[in-house]
């Protein structure tokens, strides 16, 4: 079994899991697209070969130019990384094992409890 994201207008808007020969015989003529859950950033999670960046949810975008999909963009100072289809803030997080959350209004970190 595989899963597969059906596409409107270049959003996903359903994830299943189903066979090719299922989409092929009850979907034609609508637009779906296999993805994988052991697919993030580009990288397989097992060590297999990965499959278009990131594994589909519904609300993120499919975009056939880069056979890619990302999620949508947590805040408008983050920046789509190419060639991971991850979003990204403008100040990496801090690497000091306390936790974070990302303030928008100051394009920061701030600790918290």
């Amino acid at each position: 079994m595989s899963h597969f994201a059906k596409i409107e207008n270049n959003l996903v808007v359903q994830v299943i899991v189903a066979e090719q020969d299922f989409i092929d015989r009850f979907h034609r003529g609508e637009n779906w697209v296999q993805t994988s859950y052991n697919t993030h950033g580009g990288q397989h999670t097992l060590g297999g070969t990965p499959l278009r960046k990131n594994y589909a949810g519904v609300g993120y975008t499919y975009d056939s130019t880069r056979d890619a999909f990302y999620a949508p963009q947590p805040y408008a100072s983050w920046t789509l990384n190419e060639d991971t289809c991850l979003w990204e803030p403008p100040v990496a997080y801090p690497d000091d094992g306390k936790n974070y959350e990302w303030n928008e209004d100051t394009t920061s970190w701030i600790e918290v409890a």
